[in-house]
């Protein structure tokens, strides 16, 4: 990906991973725009770093995670659909409006942020890793549809990291992996993003996403695309 000279549209910027994904691009003298669903987290962040758009890039990195317990009883409809609207089809919306933008650039991307748990489900949050399979799955097909565009899509796989989605090291539950902290995961992120890899996954996801996508495997999906 092109580190510099953008202008990068980040979804669910207010914190965590969005958040510091905009400060580190922004470092980089590229201009960012954010959205998020807290207004003044937002206007915060944009007041240390004001900008102003030509849109060449887009980070869906939108989302939301819930306890869903399945064997528990009666299950709360509402809260379902908000998992599904803001992890899958919100990323999708997204993605189909920004396209006709983005076909006209010299170089575009568009950079789906899925996680580890797409590999790996965890139990507790059940509807989210389904959520984030989607959009690995979304990822690998709109990468060979556009393949002969000037658009690239990547998809960045993060590991669990410590941000207020996760709920943060504070409340890991007991015997729970360490998250990753934070500032580590965007510089190492940053550093991944510089290179050419359609997937990138960082930190502990490495070796998830290894164990479970073989190289065989790739070659035959690569094979009936064609």
């Amino acid at each position: 990906m092109k580190m510099k000279s953008n202008t990068i549209f980040i979804t669910g910027a207010s914190s965590g991973i969005g958040k510091g994904l905009a400060e580190a691009f922004h470092k980089l003298g590229n201009q960012v725009i954010i959205s998020g669903r807290r207004e003044q987290a937002l206007k915060k962040t944009c007041g240390a770093h004001p900008d102003f758009p030509k849109l060449n890039c887009v980070f869906n990195n939108a989302g939301v995670q819930k306890y869903v317990d399945f064997a528990g009883g009666k299950l709360d409809d509402a809260a379902l659909v908000a998992e599904l609207n803001t992890n899958v089809l919100g990323l999708i919306r997204v993605t189909a409006e920004f396209l006709p933008h983005l076909r006209k650039q010299d170089h575009a991307t568009i950079v789906n942020v899925s996680s580890a748990l797409a590999f790996v489900p965890l139990a507790r949050f059940p509807v989210y890793c389904a959520t984030k399979a989607a959009v690995h799955s979304l990822s690998v097909s709109l990468r060979q549809q556009l393949k002969d565009s000037k658009v690239k899509v990547l998809e960045l796989i993060p590991p669990y990291v410590d941000t207020e989605l996760g709920g943060g090291s504070k409340t890991r539950p007991a015997g729970a992996p360490i998250p990753m902290p934070l500032d580590q995961f965007i510089t190492e992120t940053m550093s991944e993003l510089a290179g050419d890899s359609d997937e990138i996954a960082i930190g502990p996801a490495k070796n998830l996403v290894a164990a479970t996508a073989p190289e065989s495997f790739k070659k035959a999906f690569a094979g009936m695309n064609r």
